[in-house]
């Protein structure tokens, strides 16, 4: 028999009394974290007048909602409510600090409106969390350079980086030139790229101050209050930093343009490009993005004449073989390898990690599966294939089709690419940098260095060539974006080589990519992408939104939202495609809807999510303008 629990009467906690209402603007109006996502719009509270020197715009606060006491953002202080109900009062001033300055509110509002959320969802990002230490020491300082409602003119431009030069050295000096006339703001992809960044300032490394998940919340907390106080400064971060408070005359530059980090992962998707262009027309605020290669979101932009593009002006040599039998090294290149391995470190580009990731059956050329139905690949040259699924291993592997045993591997990894470039050049060290082992840097001495993309380290002086291997594999995936991310990897690549050095492409020299990259040019590489985009319609020609939830719920859906284009609340120039199963739960919908119309289908798609909410169909996932459809 269970032993009974003792009998525990639930604790109630009376509310504190509040005192005198203040007598000047006793109204908070205050952003609540209610966790429920239709009540996005602001609630007032009574402002106690023993807190009431405290409680100022951008100050955090707590406040009774509910049966329970949670966090709230003060946007204002007003005279009289518009609320008719008997309002509660502020519980305690969680920070004695402003986190957010009139500006930084309003570009949060808008954030919210365009990507349809919650504009607590948006503070989760804009906004690192307290940490009590750091509130408690950190002394204080004006914000009213950063509340000011003037809003000069800034420009927007994209400005391409040449080859044979550091990048992070060159952002940093950028940096530092309009750090002279204000302050600045750059981000970066990821955390490598934020520490390049820093190593690029030298010595002034310690004054900049540094807002991403790579150091500590103290750190980052610090930092970010640190970005209020007036004078030029430097400010590096990732992705969340785009939303930095920033004086009057900044100037913003986006690293890496192109990068899928720059894209929100959790609700509602915003991304860093869209918010930089917010904060230029809203904050007058320069805006410069930076890469070898801009987006095809900003080369629409250029085409339309409202990015203006600064293209480098490089002297590249480039030669392309093809390779008619599928093997890795086209005959031609060896003598090109071997004159410039003696010079110094080769690098060769390979698109995938791992040994094999396809077997096929060496006769019949079938491909080698596994008794659960799925591929089998391999993970070194005495292994035996394994199945990435189930995870068996096949030791005795024969053709389900013709019973051979001899295996054809395809699809090689970039172990397997060091085997045969290893058998080719003897007594040539070799280096690989992917997946777990990323090598920051290597000597200036003669060897083979492989890498994956992304995982390309830095060597003083630039490689003596630097050969793209399977170049077509990069252009080949499926989705909306696979040409962009080639075109910028091909540029990102080259651009390692040292001056006088060699670009070695394995692919066919008619490919628009090998006289880009000779030109060092990729303008007529992408107006050909956007005339393809805009033949379809499909963005950026387009703006688009992609609605994921239930199955059994999206057909109908589907046919609300057309229905609301024949009534004519939507465009009915709006297309709706869909709904496609994405697993065996859920399924998505696409809509494409132009331009001119995003704030209709927008405000649509906004309510939309708010009725789920309130009928408690909490399971349905929301992006606008997602980096891939």
């Amino acid at each position: 028999m269970a032993t009974p629990r003792l009998f525990k009467l639930k604790s109630q906690v009376a509310p504190a009394p509040s005192g005198d209402i203040a007598i000047a603007s006793p109204v908070a109006r205050v952003w609540v974290d209610t966790g429920v996502y239709q009540l996005d719009t602001p609630l007032d509270y009574q402002v106690p007048e023993k807190l009431s020197a405290h409680i100022k715009t951008g100050v955090r606060v707590q406040v009774p909602f509910g049966t329970r006491e949670v966090e709230g953002l003060v946007i204002a202080r007003v005279q009289v409510s518009d609320s008719s109900a008997k309002l509660k009062s502020v519980t305690k001033v969680l920070s004695p600090h402003a986190v957010a300055t009139t500006r930084s509110l309003k570009l949060i509002t808008s954030v919210a409106q365009h990507w349809a959320t919650n504009p607590w969802e948006i503070i989760k990002s804009a906004i690192p969390p307290r940490v009590a230490s750091v509130d408690k020491d950190f002394v204080g300082s004006s914000v009213l350079l950063a509340n000011s409602e003037r809003t000069p003119s800034g420009k927007v431009v994209f400005k391409a980086l040449p080859a044979h030069r550091n990048p992070h050295e060159q952002v940093a000096t950028l940096a530092s030139e309009y750090a002279l006339t204000g302050s600045v703001l750059v981000i970066a992809p990821d955390e490598r790229d934020v520490i390049a960044l820093l190593d690029g300032f030298g010595s002034r490394k310690s004054e900049v101050l540094r807002i991403d998940s790579g150091v500590s919340r103290a750190q980052r907390y610090g930092d970010f209050l640190a970005s209020f106080k007036p004078g030029h400064r430097v400010i590096i971060g990732s992705r969340n930093a785009i939303f930095a408070p920033l004086a009057l005359g900044a100037t913003i530059i986006v690293f890496k343009e192109t990068s899928p980090e720059f894209y929100e992962i959790r609700n509602p998707g915003w991304n860093v490009r869209d918010i930089a262009l917010m904060r230029n027309a809203m904050e007058g605020c320069n805006v410069i993005f930076t890469g070898y290669v801009p987006s095809i979101d900003i080369a629409a932009l250029i085409e339309a004449k409202k990015v203006h593009f600064d293209n480098a002006a490089t002297k590249t040599v480039v030669k392309a073989f093809s390779s008619a039998d599928s093997t890795l090294l086209p005959g031609r290149i060896f003598a090109d390898i071997r004159m410039s391995v003696a010079k110094g470190p080769v690098l060769f580009l390979v698109p995938r990690k791992g040994y094999a990731n396809a077997v096929l059956c060496a006769h019949c050329r079938n491909i080698a599966t596994c008794t659960c139905g799925s591929k089998l690949h391999l993970t070194s040259k005495s292994a035996d294939p394994s199945c990435r699924i189930c995870g068996l291993r096949q030791k005795d592997w024969t053709c389900t089709y013709c019973g051979r045993d001899r295996k054809f591997v395809v699809s090689r990894g970039i172990e397997r690419a060091a085997e045969e470039i290893s058998r080719a050049f003897p007594k040539i060290p070799i280096v690989l940098s992917f997946g777990d082992v990323i090598k920051k840097s290597v000597e200036a001495k003669p060897s083979f260095v492989l890498s994956t993309p992304g995982a390309a380290p830095y060597v003083d002086g630039g490689y003596s060539a630097v050969v793209i291997l399977e170049g077509l594999t990069y252009f080949s995936h499926d989705d909306l974006r696979a040409s962009e991310r080639a075109i910028e990897l091909f540029f990102e690549t080259a651009a390692l080589v040292r001056s006088g050095g060699v670009v070695l492409l394995s692919i066919d020299e008619s490919h628009p990519i090998v006289s880009s990259l000779i030109r060092w040019n990729p303008a007529p590489i992408l107006k050909r992408e956007l005339q393809s985009r805009s033949e379809i319609v499909f963005p950026p020609a387009v703006m688009s939104a992609v609605l994921t939830l239930p199955t059994n719920q999206a057909s109908t859906v589907a046919i609300g939202i057309k229905q609301a284009a024949d009534d004519g609340r939507i465009s009915k120039e709006v297309r709706v495609l869909g709904p496609t199963k994405v697993n065996t739960e859920l399924s998505k919908i696409v809509l494409l809807s132009p331009l001119d119309t995003r704030e209709t289908l927008t405000a649509l798609l906004h309510e939309l999510m708010r009725r789920r909410s309130i009928a408690r169909k909490a399971d349905a996932v929301l992006r606008i303008d997602p980096y891939s459809l």
